[in-house]
């Protein structure tokens, strides 16, 4: 059975375009299906209708630039114990719904909520110990505040005595800083991404190497974009030391945890931030004293010890040490010259004696005596002894008649020949 053709469907092509209300049509119908879902959000609006039969709000996120209509029984707005008040943070069960009629998305509420405190806190902690495990309390990864910044940057909010009281405090304690001032909302749905946006512009900007997040007290909720995890990833990420100033000393939200210094007020803020001025010039003033002291005690020690130098006799008359020490000399040369004829003499008389017993040991004093000694030739030739090296005759029976001999005497030789041998 051969296959049916394929088709193009409707809007597929400029010829066979698909009118509006067949769009509008499919485009409810996959919305229907869905189902409700509870939403978190901040109302922003609220517009009830005398004698309608729908009110409308308009719900935004709690931090994104994002919003969504809703549309809810007047009921839901109107009743006493409403939570749908402007600034209020809420949750809703809703599910999508599409006007067909105006080609508008909505979202149909059929029950609003207030976020409980009991709901954030459980957050805010589950956020607190993600964060913990992360490592992003640790104090190892904080950085240190610089002794004197060239630039401090300040976010705050538009008006009010926090950014009062930050300016007033830190230019009172060093009137040369520069402050870097980036005004934000600091409660609200916008709060924390303008704080988050503001922070990253600061730490681009040239000179500023601290960093003052600052707002005044209020209640939980009010406080709430300071524990915003987009805002303490930015914190923890960004390469300018943070301070954060955020409310009084019992407020703690999480950017305390995460800044690298929390200062309990704002006014705190500007302690940590720059030094005293007054104290420094003090401090200064007491280093200065202190030093002069230690420079003119050492100047003085160093005038006594040059005083006692120079009343040392060798200062006092400088001839007097070489003509002490041209003496010491002189005798020096006399005792040496004395030792070592001395030791000549001494070596004299006992080379003499040595020269005396090596003489009387000597053959040639045997000779002077009237001694002769008596040599057989080398080349001689005789009986009984074999001819060989010349040596000395000591017995008369070792010579042959008619054998040549040399005799030495004292003073030269003799050469004979031996005509009789007696015993």
């Amino acid at each position: 059975m051969p296959a049916a053709p394929a088709t193009t469907p409707r809007g597929a092509t400029p010829e066979d375009p698909l009118p509006l209300r067949d769009a509008a049509d499919r485009i409810a119908a996959l919305l229907r299906d869905l189902p409700a879902r509870w939403l978190e959000g901040q109302v922003t609006e609220v517009k009830p209708r005398p004698g309608a039969t729908m009110a409308f709000l308009t719900l935004r996120d709690v931090t994104e630039d994002v919003s969504f209509s809703l549309v809810c029984h007047p009921r839901l707005v109107t009743a006493e114990d409403s939570p749908a008040a402007v600034g209020q943070r809420v949750v809703v069960l809703a599910r999508p719904e599409f006007w067909r009629r105006r080609g508008q998305l909505m979202l149909r509420a059929t029950e609003i909520r207030a976020v409980g405190l009991g709901d954030l806190l459980a957050r805010l902690e589950r956020l607190r110990r993600a964060l913990a495990a992360e490592g992003l309390f640790d104090d190892e990864r904080k950085q240190p505040l610089p002794f004197l910044p060239h630039a401090v940057g300040l976010i705050t909010g538009r008006a009010g005595d926090a950014r009062h009281d930050v300016i007033a405090h830190t230019r009172r304690r060093w009137p040369a800083v520069r402050l870097v001032i980036r005004e934000v909302a600091v409660q609200g749905a916008t709060a924390a991404a303008e704080v988050t946006a503001a922070l990253q512009a600061l730490a681009t900007t040239p000179g500023v190497d601290v960093i003052v997040i600052a707002r005044g007290g209020g209640s939980f909720e009010d406080l709430l974009p300071f524990s915003d995890e987009t805002l303490l990833r930015a914190v923890a990420d960004c390469r300018i030391p943070v301070v954060s100033a955020i409310g009084h000393e019992a407020d703690t939200p999480l950017l305390d945890l995460v800044a690298d210094r929390r200062a309990s007020t704002p006014t705190d803020a500007a302690r940590l931030i720059v030094p005293d001025a007054a104290a420094e010039a003090a401090a200064l003033d007491r280093t200065m004293v202190g030093v002069r002291a230690r420079v003119a005690a050492l100047v003085a020690a160093e005038h006594r010890w040059l005083a006692d130098v120079r009343s040392r006799p060798v200062l006092a008359d400088p001839t007097a040490l070489v003509g002490r020490e041209r003496g010491r000399i002189a005798e020096l040369r006399t005792r040496i010259t004395l030792r070592a004829r001395a030791m000549v003499d001494q070596e004299t008389t006992a080379m003499a004696g040595l020269v005396g017993r090596l003489r009387a040991l000597s053959p040639q004093a045997t000779l002077d005596r009237g001694y002769a000694v008596v040599i057989r030739p080398a080349d001689g030739a005789g009986s009984p002894p074999a001819a060989g090296p010349p040596r000395i005759i000591r017995d008369a029976a070792e010579v042959g008649i008619g054998e040549p001999l040399l005799i030495r005497v004292a003073r030269g030789r003799l050469g004979v020949v031996v005509n009789e041998v007696l015993p």
